[in-house]
């Protein structure tokens, strides 16, 4: 039976979310391959990945956008897409920021955040303070009176921002919402969005193929790959703790190495380099029982710099380096030929300098030959 009422919230109350093996097909294509998942309420969710893994289609199928092949969705308990109920977006209780802003083009930026307040039982003279407040938040109250047509593309993401927190709900959904803009206006917004959800006590399901973007905002991380939800936790476990090369190579790696396990100690592996010199190294992983050939996937925040004539670590080449403001970026080769990518430093190490790496072993994840295989 379809589940007709409104649901209106005059006080936000966040919303829990479940999806239950739901399935998306586009003719022989699969976006979304039976993926169950549960959202707590007040939870800040980042759903990362690639182009085509199946983020936008599983946030347009929680919107009403688009409606799953199978499989059913519960907001805040209440079923709203399942065998026999497709609730109408309007009546999901979901506020949504797209990518491409959807602002009204004939309606002023004052009236264009009002929008979702026609039906509150709000007062004129309160709708109106509640509005004036947002414009002031999201930093946009001096362009009330202007059009969309008027606005930056920043500007226009802050009136939809403004937009969507007006709208009183427990769950806000954002599709991509800074990937149009530059990086400067992409920090700034990141922190209202950040700020000003948690403040409304709303529940966000954000998607993003930005790794940095995902580890600033999220409480929760989904990673997902081909339709498929591969890990979802914390962004400290999804870094320190990927169950797959994929997610550690998604999330960010500095370099692969091809190693070899030969033992453990104190709960680490020990790992030395398929080719070239240089002592054992520990790395972790939570795979159990690893001998023999693996691959090594190394964190640029684990690798440190040291001079050619330290003892400790392995020895290297520096292939290039660039200043970045705070410090060194560095390409580092190391003896078996592969290289190791944005490995920070305070102090400048010149091209084609000698010097040693020493690796973190929380930094290092290893995998088996076969999960490690480069794809």
């Amino acid at each position: 039976m379809e589940w007709d009422s409104v649901m209106m919230l005059n006080a936000i109350e966040a919303s829990s979310v479940s999806f239950r093996d739901v399935r998306k097909q586009f003719a022989n294509k699969v976006a979304i391959a039976g993926l169950s998942l549960d959202v707590e309420p007040g939870t800040f969710v980042v759903l990362l990945g690639p182009s085509g893994s199946g983020k936008t289609t599983l946030l347009r199928c929680l919107a009403g956008i688009e409606r799953p092949t199978s499989g059913s969705i519960a907001i805040a308990g209440r079923e709203v897409v399942g065998p026999r109920t497709m609730v109408a977006p309007e009546k999901r209780g979901v506020a949504m920021v797209f990518q491409d802003y959807s602002l009204w083009p004939h309606l002023s930026v004052r009236r264009n955040v009002e929008f979702p307040l026609g039906q509150s039982i709000r007062s004129k003279v309160d709708r109106k303070r509640k509005v004036d407040d947002l414009l002031e938040r999201v930093g946009i109250s001096a362009l009330a009176d202007n059009y969309p047509n008027q606005l930056s593309g920043g500007e226009q993401q802050r009136v939809a921002l403004a937009r969507a927190l007006a709208a009183e709900v427990g769950l806000i959904l954002f599709d991509e919402p800074l990937s149009n803009l530059d990086a400067d206006r992409r920090e700034q917004l990141r922190v209202e969005i950040a700020t000003l959800t948690r403040e409304a006590g709303s529940t966000a399901i954000y998607i993003t193929h930005d790794q940095s973007e995902a580890f600033a905002l999220a409480d929760r991380i989904g990673v997902m790959n081909h339709g498929e939800l591969i890990q979802c936790d914390t962004p400290e476990t999804i870094y320190r703790r990927p169950v797959s090369p994929f997610v550690a190579r998604f999330t960010g790696v500095a370099g692969e190495l091809a190693v070899r396990v030969v033992g453990e100690s104190e709960g680490f592996y020990e790992v030395v380099l398929e080719h070239g010199d240089g002592p054992s190294f520990r790395a972790t992983s939570i795979e159990r029982g690893l001998i023999g050939p693996a691959r090594l996937m190394v964190r640029a925040s684990g690798v440190e710099l040291a001079p050619a004539h330290v003892v400790t670590g392995h020895p290297g080449l520096i292939l290039d380096v660039a200043f970045t403001g705070r410090g060194y970026e560095h390409v580092v080769e190391l003896g078996d030929g592969k290289l190791l990518r944005k490995v920070f430093s305070s102090t400048r190490f010149e091209r084609d300098g000698a010097v040693r790496v020493c690796i973190d072993p929380q930094a290092s994840l290893v995998f088996g030959s076969a999960k490690g295989a480069i794809k």
